[in-house]
């Protein structure tokens, strides 16, 4: 039985932090995790000399849990999710949480938050952000021997402020996000803190935000600061590729969207010389879903995909058909969704 829902004014929730009833959380120590603790604490007491706060063992994940027409919710793509944190942490020595833990960890955290779970029809959703720390004491640049797995909930509106709306970008010539050979395709935080100053300079100057270019030629096209880019030309989806970008699940499943409605698509390095041949253009992610772009400004010139205001027509389509599978409105013929039952 559902119990009664959140007081809030859940179609006009911002993308913020909310507190809720409850998150999870397990250690790990002695080579074993723990069975998890359900707790409403916010703060995490962790020691001073944590790999987390001197080494940068840390990681997240994203995800997003929707109120089904049934009234039943569901998960996206939830073991792809499990399985880039697992990447995540193979490559910075921690150690992975097992899929059927984080899912385990999920299921849990959700279920002890049904009520903040927004109601179908309401444009809104509840995120779902894991987290992986090293927590023991080290003054050696070591990893960590115990770490900590979180997971809170929060619920959460469009990532930009407008929604389904077209966006300007900027293209950053000067700060780079992630270079080849580092850890720009894994989820820590440390490639957010390198990108900050550019979003904020953006952003300063009018723009929803930046659009990196590759560390080492400055000549391909990399990710946006807050999620991967692609674009439209001639019938075909083209994302690029690159050893620094961080590998989108949504953009993974838009994919197969774009080949389902007859689109070639293209995963291969962009040539930013490319912008000016563009139909259309967008950004997406977990926390973006899909965010057309209007415009792209690159050394002064400014390429326009698109009428103020409107998206274009794939766009549109593609973000009809993914989010149609999200909100459990149309048939999920690829098992991308996953019912969370209400008891555990």
């Amino acid at each position: 039985m559902i119990m009664e829902r959140a007081d809030l004014d859940f179609a006009h929730l911002p993308f913020a932090y909310r507190t809720t009833d409850a998150n999870i959380r397990y250690w790990f120590r002695d080579g074993a995790w723990t069975e998890g603790e359900l707790t409403s604490d916010e703060t995490i007491t962790l020691h001073m000399a944590s790999t987390c706060l001197h080494y940068g063992q840390e990681i997240f994940e994203g995800l997003k849990v929707f109120e089904r027409p049934d009234g039943r919710i569901q998960t996206f793509r939830l073991g792809e999710n499990a399985k880039r944190f697992q990447r995540s942490a193979r490559k910075l020595l921690m150690e992975p949480v097992p899929e059927d833990l984080f899912r385990e960890a999920v299921h849990r955290v959700v279920r002890a938050n049904r009520r903040f779970v927004p109601p179908y029809g309401s444009g809104a959703s509840l995120y779902v952000r894991p987290l992986l720390l090293g927590a023991s004491a080290e003054v050696g640049v070591k990893p960590s021997r115990e770490y900590l797995f979180l997971v809170f909930v929060t619920p959460v509106g469009p990532y930009y402020k407008a929604g389904f709306e077209p966006v300007r970008l900027v293209v950053e010539e000067e700060i780079d996000r992630a270079a080849p050979g580092g850890v720009g395709d894994v989820k820590c935080g440390g490639n957010y803190a390198a990108g900050l100053r550019a979003t904020v300079g953006a952003k300063d100057k009018g723009y929803s935000e930046v659009l990196y270019l590759d560390a080492r030629e400055k000549k391909y096209i990399d990710e946006s600061g807050s999620s991967n880019f692609y674009a439209v030309r001639d019938n075909t989806y083209i994302t690029p590729s690159s050893p620094s970008i961080l590998p989108s699940i949504t953009n993974m499943s838009v994919r197969q969207l774009a080949r389902d409605m007859g689109l070639a698509v293209e995963q291969r390095p962009v040539s930013v010389d490319e912008l000016g041949t563009f139909e259309e253009a967008g950004c997406l992610g977990t926390a973006a879903v899909i965010t057309p772009v209007e415009s792209i400004t690159y050394r002064g010139t400014e390429y326009v995909y698109g009428k103020r205001g409107e998206a274009g027509p794939v766009t549109t389509e593609l973000y009809k058909r993914l989010t149609a599978i999200q909100w459990g409105e149309a048939e999920d013929p690829y098992g991308w969704t996953e019912i969370i039952p209400e008891e555990g």
